[in-house]
């Protein structure tokens, strides 16, 4: 760790400011310039990192959910300095994809405090000629939430079984559009699908990994197209998600995502697509409200991370 000043970023519905006083001093010792923002309904953190670079601090550790991280890391990207990320949220995906502690404050901030930093690829997705970036992954359709809200009680009593529960339901209220697809310098392509889901990494809770072949250092963002139209195609998807691209994927018996008839998995740098139907879109899990199409590119190594 540097001499520099240490920012904390820290969403007040998810900590509390005195539990994280002192874990931040059994981490960091009672000699350690701290510097405190709390986010605000109006701004998830991307201000106050913008604060804490111009005042020379390092690393600025976020403190949240999915949305905390990736305002902040928006903020860092291309600056040098190093993210530290304290997981508080629901479904902590980064911090999983990272193999960041979840079991509390302490471990996430010891962390950060004694692992090397590494460089993550941030994407960013552009919306209405505004761009927004993303930590997790983008899209519509049955999205990763579907996944990480699994009733915990089925879970712990069927195991994976209860993700097939949570797709049916996720898919039945689901309806299949259009849609204009062009990878790269690719000629575009006409798909049909209810769910397109983009990431920069794929592993959610539970260990399933919806895009199995996504890295966070690969300079690549992974693709997931879903077009089950019926029960067949439904347990088709499923079984693609949890068995060849889960339970498969974890014996070693398949190293490279499987596609199927419902589901079409593909990598690239750039991304566009178009819409036939207006979509309820996501950005890291956080509805942004309908579109019709969307750009997503990716920025390798953008991001520090420690």
């Amino acid at each position: 760790m540097t001499s520099s000043p240490l920012a904390v970023i820290w969403n007040p519905t998810k900590s509390d400011r005195g539990v994280l006083e002192e874990a931040v001093r059994l981490a960091f010792g009672d000699d350690a310039e701290v510097r405190w923002w709390e986010t605000t309904p109006e701004d998830a953190g991307r201000g106050m990192a913008a604060e804490a670079v111009a005042e020379g601090c390092d690393p600025v550790i976020a403190v949240g959910g999915d949305g905390t991280i990736r305002a902040v890391a928006e903020a860092l990207a291309e600056t040098g300095v190093a993210l530290g990320i304290v997981p508080q949220g629901t479904g902590n995906l980064l911090a999983r994809n990272l193999g960041i502690p979840l079991e509390g404050v302490l471990p996430a901030l010891e962390h950060v405090r004694d692992s090397e930093p590494r460089n993550i690829d941030l994407g960013w997705v552009e919306i209405d000629g505004e761009e927004h970036a993303f930590s997790v992954m983008v899209g519509f359709g049955v999205d990763a939430q579907m996944l990480v809200e699994t009733n915990d009680d089925l879970k712990d009593r069927a195991g994976w079984l209860a993700y097939v529960e949570a797709m049916g339901r996720a898919l039945a209220g689901t309806e299949m559009t259009d849609i204009t697809l062009q990878l790269d310098d690719g000629e575009p392509q006409e798909l049909r699908g209810h769910t397109l889901l983009i990431g920069n990494c794929g592993m959610l809770q539970g260990g399933i990994r919806l895009l199995p072949d996504a890295l966070v250092d690969d300079g690549l963002l992974d693709m997931l197209l879903i077009s089950a139209d019926g029960p067949l195609q439904w347990l088709d998807t499923v079984r693609s998600v949890v068995w060849d691209n889960g339970i498969r994927r974890i014996l070693g018996s398949v190293d490279q995502a499987v596609s199927t008839d419902s589901t079409t998995h593909v990598s690239a740098e750039r991304i566009e697509v178009r819409l036939a139907a207006p979509q309820m879109f996501e950005i890291d899990g956080e509805e942004v409200g309908e579109i019709s199409s969307f750009a997503v590119r990716v920025q390798a190594g953008a991001v520090t991370v420690r």
